[in-house]
């Protein structure tokens, strides 16, 4: 195991806001790190530390001299027309060959890999930026949030991927059920402290807890033994016969000592005014057909919501999640068909196109007023702005001044504040830290009335759902199992996805060799001998590889110069060879495509 970065007594401020404090900390070549803590803690500034896009104020980053990392940018790097296959051979400078095995890992072919990538979703643009990731051999992988915008199908695939990836990984994500699937180890950034645990956030958060109480009841012990110690020593110090026993007591007094326990960050509790309990049909779809006048999503939605129900809106990116919750919201109108929502339903809607046109003139403070239910005190409204990272002097703040996180936030904090029968939640958790997100299923599941919802998070829907509907094939029906079936089912699909590919690879390489049969001299000959040549350079620059990455093994654990000399001099022969062995492969591909 090698050391890939070490952090000792960092510390960085933003004006009187200090972010980090003396931190410390040491990253290895074989972690898997969840990376948790409060959102506004420092742990995207991190990051950027890292990546050597921010300095420090004090202390040192020492890193490994093979250190090289990988980040996945929410930024689109993708040029005008050009496929998944263009970006990935322009960006990572790999041959064909090689950047379409790194991506049909994740499921990129056809379409996907050969089309214009800016017109793929976001998910499968994910895809692609993972496999470019991939292709420049990082050994210290940095994700901040990358499950945001991911359907389920993507996820899994990232999480197989990032299990079987062979380096360091630090991700920084809300969704506890991603970290789980992933980190071994988690490392918390709480009041400028860097703390590494050796296991994931549901065992460390729960060790927390364990040591808290032990402590706590540590401290008890000891006060009580104080205060009989003060009071035999009050009632004897003056006596001619007990003033020694006093003076003893005394002395055991002052080894007394407590032990220090760090006041918890304040616990987020979130609470949704009740709505009367409701009876029957909430919502309404015969032979809906949803869509926009030039494109339709999907048709034939038949399907009833009852009151009280949450229900989970689920499927693949692309498929019309979205604009089915738009067009029930009433943003987009019905292409054809009836939608009906129940007698007196008063429906609140969360999402992007709703979030971004927030009233500019406002302040914080006059909006959450402006949208809270009648009788809600000021107490309340101060509650909920501070569990959304409101605290009371920045409720004077306009809204034009908000960032796009922030104006999430408000959105969100302004409709649970509301009197709504109806909540329609377009992925709520997207701005929100671990504890916030986890405070807000609770307080989903406590509401009396209905909930129509998606998410990424799979906690939270496993937490919040009692009902599931898919959009997938165009149409939208209510499927007949619970959540944890469905994710089951995806999986369970993932995973035969994975041993097809697996199977079709196989079946290519014996066609290659039935292709390589001996022919009738001539053309065909030449045809045939490049191909055997093509099959050689891709089995030699496979055993190359192979070598070169046991050598960068060897390298990472060097710890003399010589040896790392040694090491550097044995590599450079593989990367020279590796080189000629691609430039021949790519004079063999293109005479053959000819």
């Amino acid at each position: 195991m090698a050391t890939l970065i070490e952090i000792s007594n960092v510390t960085k401020s933003y004006g009187a806001q200090e972010l980090l404090k003396e931190a410390s900390v040491s990253l290895a070549d074989d972690q898997k790190i969840g990376f948790i803590g409060r959102n506004g803690a420092g742990k995207s500034t991190l990051l950027r530390i890292l990546l050597e896009e921010e300095s420090i104020d004090s202390g040192q980053i020492t890193r490994h001299p093979n250190l090289r990392v990988g980040y996945l940018r929410q930024h689109d790097p993708f040029q005008e027309g050009e496929s998944a296959l263009d970006f990935l051979m322009r960006d990572s400078g790999q041959p064909e060959w090689k950047c379409g095995a790194v991506a049909g890992e994740f499921e990129l072919k056809g379409r996907f890999l050969n089309g214009p990538v800016k017109e793929l979703s976001g998910g499968w643009q994910t895809r692609v930026k993972l496999a470019a990731l991939l292709l420049h051999e990082p050994n210290f992988l940095m994700l901040d949030e990358p499950t945001n915008f991911l359907d389920l199908r993507t996820q899994l695939l990232l999480e197989d991927f990032l299990k079987d990836y062979r380096g360091a990984v630090l991700v920084v994500s809300h969704d506890r059920s991603f970290l789980k699937a992933i980190c071994t180890q988690t490392l918390e950034l709480k009041r400028g402290k860097l703390t590494l645990f050796n296991g994931d956030v549901d065992q460390y958060l729960e060790n927390q807890e364990i040591l808290r109480d032990r402590d706590e009841r540590t401290n008890a012990t000891v006060m009580a033994k104080r205060r009989q110690l003060e009071t035999f020593i009050a009632k004897n110090k003056a006596g001619a016969n007990t003033a020694s026993q006093a003076r003893s007591k005394q002395k055991q007094l002052d080894r007394l000592t407590l032990t220090e326990i760090e006041s918890a960050e304040s616990t987020v509790h979130i609470v949704i005014p009740q709505t009367e309990k409701r009876q029957g049909v909430a919502l309404s779809c015969e032979q809906l057909a949803i869509g926009y006048p030039d494109f339709q999503v999907a048709d034939g939605i038949t399907l009833e919501i009852e009151h009280g129900s949450r229900a989970a809106i689920v499927g693949d990116n692309g498929q019309g999640k979205t604009t089915f919750l738009r067009t029930i919201a009433g943003s987009l109108p019905p292409l054809d068909g009836d939608l009906k929502w129940g007698y007196h339903c008063n429906v609140a809607c969360y999402a992007q196109h709703v979030y971004t046109s927030l009233p500019d003139k406002m302040t914080i403070r006059e909006y959450l007023e402006h949208e809270s239910a009648p009788g809600t005190t000021a107490q309340q409204i101060l509650n909920v702005a501070g569990s959304f990272l409101f605290k009371e002097q920045a409720l004077d703040k306009p809204i034009k001044v908000l960032s796009g996180g922030e104006r999430a936030r408000l959105c969100l904090a302004g409709i649970l504040l509301g009197n709504h029968s109806i909540l329609i939640l377009d992925e709520p958790g997207n701005h929100l830290d671990v504890e916030t997100v986890e405070a807000l299923g609770n307080a989903l599941v406590g509401f009396a009335g209905t909930v129509i919802f998606t998410s990424h998070d799979r906690h939270f829907m496993g937490k919040v759902a009692t009902d599931v509907i898919e959009v997938a094939n165009g149409t939208v029906k209510s499927y007949e199992g619970d959540y944890d079936a469905y994710l089951y089912r995806v999986k369970k699909e993932v995973a035969e996805g994975h041993r097809e590919a697996h199977q079709q690879s196989i079946a290519k390489q014996e066609q290659q060799s039935k292709s390589d049969a001996p022919r009738p001299k001539g053309f065909g000959g030449k045809i045939k001998e490049a191909r055997k040549e093509l099959s050689a350079i891709e089995r030699k620059i496979a055993q190359l590889d192979e070598k070169k990455n046991s050598i960068n093994a060897e390298f990472l654990k060097a710890t003399s110069p010589e040896k790392a000399e040694e090491l550097h001099a044995e590599m450079q022969p593989l990367v020279d060879e590796i080189g000629e062995l691609e430039v021949r492969w790519m004079e063999l591909y293109e005479f053959l495509e000819q």
